[in-house]
């Protein structure tokens, strides 16, 4: 049989998450490599699932030097399932330089799809995530947490990240301070677990009740920055752009005009920077300033 990685998500919490595609796979597997070894078979007895291959042990600190061995038996045909402590391997979790490394081999890789806190915390947060970016964990000093933070004044996206509790109050604070008191967030602590808690509010407000102390594991959701408005002078090249293409000056200014300003406003900006020799009135011969009513 040809040998396979096999990445599968296991439960954040609540152990009823576990699919039986899971359970098969620990069942069944040749090898498990295991964030902890401890954690795995407590899962697997919670299951019912007896381990029938062998268990190793494969955290941050001894990742590279277990990879040689994992792929020199999925050559020979093993089937090595990966799991971590809660959720989805690689995924701010060990994993990735071992698939990388399977990669290049040309050995065959398939994921086992199960909980991650990353999609849970966006589902649930409250906030349009329809695009979102992950930040694995904000770092740890406040100025690369605010140098980092910063990055996200103009971001769009909603923003997903882990924190640990006690640097939480810290980091919700810098936040504050680079983002605004009223950007929106959510905190989710305990996610799928026996306390589960879900704070949403303002950053102020999430950072006020965050320095009473918080406890468990964190992952945060900040919403997307509010698109703003070009400023209409913002435009006028663009405008001069499409009338030395041919357009009508009218015809130019409503093709640029959008959310948040008007033809007319973007209009006024062109013929202020003409009369500014701020911009060339370019167009085609002949052509002057054309207004934008009829004709």
């Amino acid at each position: 049989m040809e040998g396979r990685l096999v990445l599968a998500g296991t439960p954040m919490g609540a152990v009823g998450d576990a699919s039986a595609r899971l359970c098969q796979a620990l069942a069944t597997a040749d090898v498990i490599a295991a964030e902890d070894t401890r954690r795995t078979r407590t899962l697997a007895a919670a299951l019912g699932v007896r381990i029938t291959g062998s268990v190793v042990s494969f955290y941050d600190h001894v990742e590279s030097a277990r990879i040689p061995d994992l792929l020199d038996r999925i050559v020979a045909g093993a089937t090595v399932v990966l799991v971590t402590d809660a959720g989805m391997p690689s995924i701010s979790d060990p994993g990735y330089r071992l698939v990388a490394a399977c990669v290049q081999r040309g050995l065959p890789v398939t994921c086992l799809p199960g909980p991650s806190a990353v999609t849970t915390a966006l589902a649930v947060s409250g906030l349009p995530v329809d695009r979102f970016c992950f930040e694995g964990f904000a770092p740890r000093r406040s100025g690369q947490r605010r140098n980092w933070l910063a990055t996200l004044r103009t971001e769009p996206r909603a923003c997903v990240f882990f924190e640990s509790p006690h640097r939480l109050a810290d980091c919700l604070a810098d936040a504050v301070e680079v983002l605004g008191p009223d950007r929106r967030g959510a905190v989710c602590r305990e996610l799928t677990k026996t306390y589960e808690e879900v704070v949403r509010a303002g950053l102020a407000e999430l950072a006020d009740w965050a320095a009473g102390g918080v406890r468990g594991e964190i992952t945060v959701v900040i919403a997307g920055a509010e698109p703003t408005a070009p400023a209409p002078t913002d435009l006028i090249a663009e405008v001069e752009r499409l009338v030395a293409a041919g357009a009508r000056l009218k015809d130019a200014c409503a093709r640029v005009a959008g959310p948040g300003v008007s033809r007319r406003a973007v209009y006024d900006a062109v013929l202020a920077a003409r009369r500014g020799g701020q911009a060339p009135a370019v167009g085609p011969a002949g052509a002057g300033p054309d207004s934008l009513g009829p004709g």
